[in-house]
Protein backbone atom coordinates (compact mmCIF):
# COMPACT_ATOMS: atom_id res chain seq x y z
CA UNK A 1 0.00 0.00 0.00
CA UNK A 2 1.33 3.42 -0.95
CA UNK A 3 0.37 6.59 0.84
CA UNK A 4 0.66 9.98 -0.77
CA UNK A 5 1.67 12.99 1.27
CA UNK A 6 0.07 16.24 0.29
CA UNK A 7 2.20 19.34 0.50
CA UNK A 8 1.68 22.68 -1.13
CA UNK A 9 4.66 24.26 -2.86
CA UNK A 10 6.41 26.86 -0.73
CA UNK A 11 8.16 30.06 -1.74
CA UNK A 12 11.15 31.28 0.23
CA UNK A 13 13.04 34.59 -0.07
CA UNK A 14 16.10 35.87 1.73
CA UNK A 15 17.58 39.34 1.12
CA UNK A 16 20.48 40.99 2.87
CA UNK A 17 22.87 43.83 2.15
CA UNK A 18 26.11 44.31 4.04
CA UNK A 19 28.86 46.92 3.77
CA UNK A 20 32.37 45.50 3.70
CA UNK A 21 35.54 47.52 4.08
CA UNK A 22 37.40 45.91 1.19
CA UNK A 23 37.64 46.31 -2.58
CA UNK A 24 34.95 44.58 -4.70
CA UNK A 25 37.66 42.38 -6.24
CA UNK A 26 38.62 41.06 -2.80
CA UNK A 27 35.01 40.57 -1.67
CA UNK A 28 34.16 38.74 -4.92
CA UNK A 29 37.20 36.49 -4.47
CA UNK A 30 36.17 35.83 -0.85
CA UNK A 31 32.64 34.88 -1.91
CA UNK A 32 33.97 32.42 -4.50
CA UNK A 33 36.25 30.95 -1.83
CA UNK A 34 33.31 30.59 0.57
CA UNK A 35 31.10 28.94 -2.07
CA UNK A 36 33.83 26.43 -2.99
CA UNK A 37 36.85 25.39 -0.91
CA UNK A 38 35.59 26.96 2.36
CA UNK A 39 31.97 25.85 2.03
CA UNK A 40 30.46 24.14 5.07
CA UNK A 41 27.42 21.89 5.36
CA UNK A 42 26.62 22.73 8.96
CA UNK A 43 29.66 22.24 11.21
CA UNK A 44 31.50 20.07 8.68
CA UNK A 45 33.54 21.14 5.62
CA UNK A 46 31.73 20.49 2.36
CA UNK A 47 34.06 21.69 -0.42
CA UNK A 48 32.39 22.39 -3.73
CA UNK A 49 33.66 23.13 -7.23
CA UNK A 50 32.53 26.03 -9.38
CA UNK A 51 33.20 26.23 -13.10
CA UNK A 52 33.64 29.99 -13.46
CA UNK A 53 31.75 30.75 -16.67
CA UNK A 54 28.09 31.08 -17.74
CA UNK A 55 26.63 27.57 -17.87
CA UNK A 56 29.33 26.23 -15.55
CA UNK A 57 28.47 23.70 -12.89
CA UNK A 58 28.52 24.19 -9.12
CA UNK A 59 28.89 20.75 -7.58
CA UNK A 60 30.36 18.48 -4.95
CA UNK A 61 32.96 16.23 -6.50
CA UNK A 62 33.26 12.83 -4.79
CA UNK A 63 35.68 11.45 -7.41
CA UNK A 64 35.19 8.67 -9.95
CA UNK A 65 32.39 10.68 -11.65
CA UNK A 66 30.32 10.71 -8.44
CA UNK A 67 28.95 13.75 -6.66
CA UNK A 68 26.05 16.16 -6.21
CA UNK A 69 25.00 18.91 -8.59
CA UNK A 70 24.11 22.05 -6.65
CA UNK A 71 23.44 24.33 -9.60
CA UNK A 72 24.64 26.18 -12.65
CA UNK A 73 26.22 29.57 -13.24
CA UNK A 74 23.71 31.94 -14.81
CA UNK A 75 25.90 35.08 -14.70
CA UNK A 76 29.59 35.43 -13.98
CA UNK A 77 31.00 38.96 -14.18
CA UNK A 78 33.81 39.44 -11.66
CA UNK A 79 33.93 41.58 -9.57
CA UNK A 80 30.34 42.83 -9.87
CA UNK A 81 27.92 39.91 -10.30
CA UNK A 82 27.52 36.22 -9.54
CA UNK A 83 24.24 34.43 -10.23
CA UNK A 84 23.55 30.72 -9.61
CA UNK A 85 20.46 28.58 -10.00
CA UNK A 86 19.55 25.00 -9.14
CA UNK A 87 18.44 22.87 -6.18
CA UNK A 88 21.64 23.82 -4.27
CA UNK A 89 21.66 22.05 -0.86
CA UNK A 90 18.20 20.49 -1.27
CA UNK A 91 17.84 16.98 -2.71
CA UNK A 92 14.16 17.10 -3.55
CA UNK A 93 11.82 18.94 -5.96
CA UNK A 94 12.86 22.57 -5.64
CA UNK A 95 14.19 25.37 -7.82
CA UNK A 96 16.55 27.90 -6.28
CA UNK A 97 18.13 31.15 -7.49
CA UNK A 98 20.95 33.14 -5.88
CA UNK A 99 22.11 36.54 -7.07
CA UNK A 100 25.02 38.37 -5.49
CA UNK A 101 25.91 41.93 -6.54
CA UNK A 102 29.09 43.73 -5.49
CA UNK A 103 28.81 47.55 -5.60
CA UNK A 104 31.87 49.74 -5.09
CA UNK A 105 31.36 52.39 -2.37
CA UNK A 106 33.57 55.08 -0.82
CA UNK A 107 34.23 52.72 2.11
CA UNK A 108 34.67 49.53 0.07
CA UNK A 109 31.88 47.27 -1.17
CA UNK A 110 28.17 46.91 -0.63
CA UNK A 111 27.30 43.24 -1.09
CA UNK A 112 23.65 42.65 -2.04
CA UNK A 113 22.59 39.01 -1.61
CA UNK A 114 19.23 37.60 -2.68
CA UNK A 115 18.10 33.97 -2.55
CA UNK A 116 14.73 32.65 -3.70
CA UNK A 117 13.43 29.09 -3.82
CA UNK A 118 10.20 27.46 -4.89
CA UNK A 119 9.14 23.87 -4.29
CA UNK A 120 8.39 21.28 -1.65
CA UNK A 121 10.68 22.84 0.95
CA UNK A 122 11.37 20.87 4.12
CA UNK A 123 10.71 22.56 7.46
CA UNK A 124 14.32 22.31 8.62
CA UNK A 125 15.55 24.09 5.49
CA UNK A 126 12.92 26.84 5.78
CA UNK A 127 13.88 27.39 9.40
CA UNK A 128 17.67 27.25 9.01
CA UNK A 129 18.24 29.05 5.76
CA UNK A 130 18.38 32.57 7.20
CA UNK A 131 21.01 31.68 9.80
CA UNK A 132 23.00 29.72 7.21
CA UNK A 133 23.14 32.60 4.74
CA UNK A 134 23.87 35.16 7.49
CA UNK A 135 26.79 33.03 8.69
CA UNK A 136 28.10 32.73 5.13
CA UNK A 137 27.93 36.50 4.56
CA UNK A 138 29.61 37.23 7.91
CA UNK A 139 32.43 34.84 7.00
CA UNK A 140 32.92 36.61 3.66
CA UNK A 141 32.96 39.97 5.44
CA UNK A 142 35.45 38.83 8.10
CA UNK A 143 37.73 37.27 5.48
CA UNK A 144 37.71 40.33 3.22
CA UNK A 145 38.30 42.79 6.09
CA UNK A 146 41.15 40.84 7.72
Amino acid sequence: MTEALAQEPTVLHFDQEIDIQARPEDVFKGMIQRLTEDHHGGPHPLPLRLERRPGGRWYRDLGDDQGHLWGFVQSYRPPTLLELYGPMFMSYPVAGHMIIRFHATDQGTRLAFRYSAFGLLQDDHREGIQQGFRSMLEAVQQGAES
